[in-house]
């Protein structure tokens, strides 16, 4: 499978990225940001754990199991807390947007670590897809609760760590199994969590749970984990990881829908227009140009 497929696979996890934040949003009232990541990605490597061993694939090495644990607990354990935190503070479609930075921190830390050419093409598509997002958000982001900025900030956090994520699982997930390294580095972040949430009482709230808040809590686990990241290591293998970072830009759009439809956040016409134009973005970032 080519480089068009892992361009794909982005765009389609960070769509189901995009309504895990509405999914989070919701439930950042009931529980803590701390439990919320427990359960996503608890329920997440429960459902990946069979599939890797039904598949067969090779897993990491001895001697990348240190670097597995790292990035599992940067991007499974610290990136929810920052990214569930955030969601306290600030609406779905400002949490949205501040993720959206995604694309440039990737091309300026990968071009700091020597990991990737930054081109003028891919800043170009870049600052299109970015502009498209706040197109899409015009509206949204005048509806802010008092002291909104905190939870952007955190958000902004949070893409630093998967941007340094992206870059650096890269060579580990080309020696291994995509699902297998996605269960094995998910599995060490959510054991980090469980313990934490266990330790603080965490799950102490769980007992008022209604069936929304278990489906919103299951979905999280299903899809905005284990299919969302098996998704996100599949690009990453096959394409640059600021062409998959870009894909993030369909983020704020699959979560203004969310945050409409659970949350009653507003939502306007321009949302179409911010759509063509993340597209064009995307499209212009991850093709080549045939003039120099």
């Amino acid at each position: 499978m080519g480089e068009g497929w892992g361009v794909l696979a982005a765009v389609l996890s960070s769509g189901l990225g995009g309504t895990s934040i509405g999914a989070t949003r919701y439930l950042v009232n009931a529980i803590d940001p701390l439990a919320i990541g427990s359960f996503r990605f608890g329920i997440g490597f429960l459902l990946l754990l069979p599939v890797a061993l039904l598949k067969g694939e090779r897993w990491p090495a001895r001697q990348d199991w240190l670097g597995v644990a790292g990035l599992g607990v940067l991007y499974f354990a610290l990136f929810p807390v920052l990214f569930n935190a955030s969601l306290i503070f600030t609406t779905a479609a400002r949490g949205a947007l501040a993720l959206s930075t995604l694309p440039l921190l990737t091309m300026v830390v990968g071009a700091a670590l020597g990991s990737e050419a930054l081109t003028a093409r891919k800043s170009l598509g870049v600052v299109i897809a970015t502009i498209g997002v706040a197109i899409a958000l015009l509206s949204s982001l005048t509806a802010a609760p008092p002291g909104a900025w905190r939870g952007d900030l955190l958000m902004v956090g949070a893409a630093l760590c998967m941007a340094l994520y992206s870059i650096r699982s890269k060579p580990l997930i080309a020696r291994s199994g995509t699902i297998a390294f996605t269960t094995m580095s998910m599995g060490i972040g959510a054991a980090v969590l469980v313990l934490i949430s266990c330790w603080r009482g965490s799950f102490a709230p769980v007992e008022a749970f209604g069936m929304p808040q278990w489906l919103a809590a299951t979905y999280l686990g299903a899809f905005g984990a284990a299919l969302t990241f098996y998704l996100w290591a599949f690009a990453l293998v096959r394409t640059t990881p600021t062409r998959v970072a870009i894909s993030v830009t369909v983020n704020p759009v699959t979560a203004s829908l969310v945050g409409a439809a659970l949350l009653h956040e507003p939502l306007r016409w321009n949302l179409a227009g911010g759509i063509v134009t993340v597209f064009v973005g995307i499209w212009i970032a991850t093709t080549q140009g045939r003039w120099r």
